[in-house]
């Protein structure tokens, strides 16, 4: 059964997460990654027992981490060993807390923009400094433009991998992620990968912790059964990397949910049918919009790409300027990312999210499309 055909637009609007209630009602929200989903069954017992219970305490124990091993060894062919892991709170809370782990207070971090937009927050929250290494044209890494960006952050600097990649949905190969690991060593860089997205590719997922024993990476069910509410996350250290994370304060570890804990162990343990559902029906999804934008908005490029559930459209040839997400806000009442808020190579882009139902999909691009012909004509009226 599709995950993304069992709720309509009216019973999506009954909640009450930031995605539904963040603009007014008669703005269609297709941005920010939460899914139009009914939680997995499993997933969903598992919390329901755990209320019923009164199971509501601190987390302890290593299922979660066990849980993802035996997830990675089915779908990557790779194991994280459990005792090279830790519970977080969420994906990013983990990455600073990686940072502090590897690194002096103020070291630089290199991403590969355009990158998801919590990376420069968390990053200048910190007080740090953002070295941008741009994607190449194709969405992948661009080495020239990545060894740059360690030279001018220096030794003792910190790269921030997105694998699979947010916005661009690029799934890094092995031999792309084996070069990284080797320039960063040469330069004498530390490297954390967000691996969030890592359950939701089409494409082989190379773990980045595969290719490189000095690694740390920061892995979750969040993205994959749509449990950004429930928060917990697992940092996995390689072996070189076994003595960083022992450094991680005990107190870190209480700063997730319990609750949260058991639904992300119940999605690696039970939820994997329901998973591969949906990266059938994230396929339908991203093939219906090619079609869309090519029948009516043909300036739109559009690349499907196997990561992810969001879709990287680029709109700079319909003459918007840098943020055509206000148009189509404005004019249409669709709301999508603006690309701006992603760094270099963000302008003139926007995100869409694909993980909803091929109706909401339809009616966003009509939207979108509306939006071009609204704002003509309401330049085109007298003074």
């Amino acid at each position: 059964m599709n995950p993304l055909r069992q709720l309509t637009l009216d019973q999506l609007r009954q909640r009450t997460s930031m995605k539904w209630r963040y603009y007014p009602e008669d703005v269609l929200p297709v941005w920010v990654a939460e899914m139009d989903v009914h939680l997995a069954e499993p997933v969903a017992r598992a919390i329901t027992e755990a209320v019923g219970r009164g199971d509501t305490g601190y987390p302890a124990g290593t299922a979660y981490a066990e849980a993802l091993a035996e997830f990675a060894k089915k779908r990557w062919d790779w194991a994280p060993a459990v005792e090279r892991t830790a519970i977080v709170p969420d994906v990013m809370l983990g990455v600073v807390e990686m940072f502090r782990l590897v690194s002096h207070r103020d070291a630089p971090v290199v991403v590969n923009c355009p990158v998801y937009p919590p990376f420069y927050q968390f990053i200048e929250s910190l007080g740090r400094t953002v070295v941008e290494a741009p994607l190449g044209e194709s969405f992948r890494i661009d080495f020239e433009a990545l060894e740059s960006a360690f030279v001018k952050a220096g030794k003792g600097a910190v790269h921030l991998l997105c694998n699979p990649h947010n916005p661009t949905g690029t799934v890094h190969t092995e031999a792309e992620l084996t070069a990284v690991r080797d320039l960063a060593r040469r330069h004498g860089i530390r490297v954390v990968a967000d691996e969030i997205h890592a359950p939701v590719t089409t494409a082989k997922f190379v773990p980045y912790l595969s290719v490189a024993d000095d690694g740390l990476s920061l892995m979750s069910a969040s993205k994959a059964w749509n449990l950004a509410g429930l928060k917990a996350a697992l940092a996995v250290a390689g072996p070189d990397a076994a003595d960083d994370l022992a450094r991680l304060p005990e107190e870190v570890s209480h700063g997730p949910s319990h609750v949260g804990v058991l639904a992300h162990t119940a999605a690696f343990n039970h939820a994997g049918d329901w998973l591969d559902a949906l990266l059938d029906a994230l396929d339908e999804n991203r093939r219906l919009l090619r079609d869309l934008l090519a029948e009516q908005l043909p300036a739109v490029r559009y690349r499907p790409a196997p990561g992810t559930y969001l879709a990287w459209l680029d709109c700079r040839e319909l003459g918007l300027g840098d943020r055509p997400a206000k148009t189509f806000l404005d004019h249409g009442r669709v709301a999508v990312n603006c690309g701006t808020t992603f760094g270099t190579g963000g302008n003139g882009f926007v995100r869409l999210n694909l993980a909803t139902s091929p109706e909401i999909i339809t009616e966003a691009v009509r939207r979108m499309a509306a939006s071009l012909r609204i704002r003509t004509e309401t330049s085109c009226e007298p003074a």
